[in-house]
């Protein structure tokens, strides 16, 4: 069996940083892992991809051919649905090597989660090749400190699970980052209480006033049917990367066909025990 992890969220939300602590992490368990970058925009990150999508296509190649002129978003798209219809050569970069497990960097666009395709049919694809394949969207812990905020990444978080159609795990990144009172904010949420997430919304303003019965109903939403979870990871604390890590290895079933480790024991002999020392 091979694993994969699918990381993505909206840009700047820490992802490149996220695959290269949880590599360093498998390291240290003596667990290989190879990490492939599937950003074609990407500039620069922290670990060397054993796979780059880059060398396929840039997004430089979209939005600079003569005939395509495609923007950042566009460009991004096109180099996704080029991936999927170059299979074969993907395939091959991946290899078929058992019990891989990889961790593929995805771009920062959120579009490519929420609603469109090319995400999950690069999950079937993975499926089909033989992975236990997760999601793992990153969210920035410091765009959620605020109850509207936190419902609109609720909802997000929401969209790409349906979207996907796979195991999933919502992650808050950067807690390191958070104050001591942003962080006491945002506890506040994690357990979601509708007068917690509805505690910022300003019913005094237009906006409140006409969309706070709806706001209500969706913090309402939240809480009674338990549709999103957050796991907060500071990713300077070994203790949260490990939690988080043995969370997602439940999901995707990883090393529960490893045999267990056994330690031998050399056999007393009999003739060096006259069968009373164990007693004194």
């Amino acid at each position: 069996m091979r694993y994969a992890q699918l990381v993505m969220g909206p840009a700047g939300s820490g992802k490149s940083t996220y695959c290269s602590a949880i590599a360093q992490h498998f390291e240290n368990e003596r667990n290989p892992v190879t990490i492939v970058n599937l950003d074609p925009a990407a500039e620069r990150f922290d670990y060397s991809p054993t796979v780059d999508i880059r060398e396929l296509i840039h997004i430089d190649d979209a939005m600079e051919d003569e005939l395509l002129h495609f923007g950042p978003n566009g460009g991004l798209v096109f180099c996704m649905e080029y991936l999927m219809e170059n299979q074969e050569w993907f395939k091959e970069q991946l290899g078929d090597d058992d019990d891989d497990y990889i961790i593929f960097d995805l771009p920062g666009q959120i579009e490519l989660y929420t609603h469109m395709k090319t995400i999950k049919q690069l999950a079937e694809l993975l499926q089909n090749w033989g992975f236990n394949v997760c999601s793992v969207m990153l969210v920035d812990s410091q765009f959620m400190v605020d109850g509207p905020k936190f419902i609109s990444g609720t909802m997000a978080a929401l969209s790409v699970m349906i979207n996907l159609e796979l195991p999933h795990i919502n992650v808050l990144s950067k807690m390191d980052l958070l104050s001591k009172t942003a962080r006491k904010h945002l506890d506040n949420f994690l357990e979601p209480d509708p007068r917690a997430l509805l505690s910022d919304v300003k019913s005094n303003t237009a906006w409140g006033k006409k969309y706070c019965y709806l706001s209500k109903r969706i913090g309402q939403m939240i809480e009674d049917y338990s549709l999103v979870r957050f796991v907060p990871l500071n990713i300077k604390d070994e203790n949260s990367i490990a939690d988080l890590q043995l969370t997602i290895s439940t999901m995707i079933q990883f090393g529960e066909d490893q045999d267990v480790r056994m330690t031998d024991f050399d056999q007393p002999d009999p003739e060096d025990n006259d069968g009373t020392e164990a007693f004194d």
